[in-house]
């Protein structure tokens, strides 16, 4: 009976947290303004985190918060922001012919490999762990600093840089060129072709 009792707030906390993640996955696909969905993204980040307390993973936890909900999240809104959210796109235009065929056979290459991963072996990514066990004497987030800062730690620098190199791009991408001396603005361009 106190067994029972014991296990009643980890189910409050599992379908709070269960609900939270739903709610927030299903705004991020029905979202129409860009800055809602990753709010909303957000808040489906904070519910993992919540499932990964509740399983008393609290470096995991803190992890979510802090590098997914805290970090990549503000990077896409700050990417979102220097777009611009306020231009209209028409969907039925495709720039790049032969792009969503590509996707769809890509898509499918993709899913027949995972089926394949998941099949035929016992390791989820296909290869056996190089970390080494977490077995033995430390602490597990000790084990991780440890693998991250030697033997992984060139991988580690070069992700960073990717990040950095992501961002630049952004924004050089979203720089909008200033008129020349002489030129029209293209608001202004607009404004003369429907007067």
């Amino acid at each position: 009976m106190v067994a029972a009792a014991t296990h009643i707030p980890d189910w409050i906390v599992f379908g709070v947290s269960g609900v939270a993640i739903l709610v927030g996955a299903v705004g991020v696909v029905l979202s129409r303004n860009p800055v809602h969905a990753a709010l909303m993204l957000v808040l489906t980040l904070f519910g993992v985190a919540a499932e990964f307390i509740n399983q008393q993973a609290h470096f995991l936890a803190a992890v979510q918060i802090i590098v997914y909900a805290g970090a990549i999240v503000i990077l896409f809104l700050f990417v979102i922001m220097l777009l611009g959210v306020d231009r209209e796109e028409n969907i039925a235009s495709e720039p790049l012919k032969g792009q969503r065929p590509a996707a769809l056979v890509i898509g499918l290459v993709v899913l027949v490999e995972l089926a394949t991963i998941t099949r035929f072996t016992d390791w989820a990514s296909g290869a056996h762990s190089v970390a080494g066990t977490v077995s033995g004497p430390g602490e597990n987030i000790q084990k991780l600093g440890q693998s991250i800062f030697t033997r992984y730690l060139f991988p580690f620098e070069i992700t960073s840089v990717l990040l950095v190199i992501a961002v630049v791009g952004a924004v050089v991408l979203a720089r909008r060129p200033h008129p020349v001396a002489g030129e029209l603005t293209r608001e202004e361009q607009e404004e003369v072709m429907q007067s």
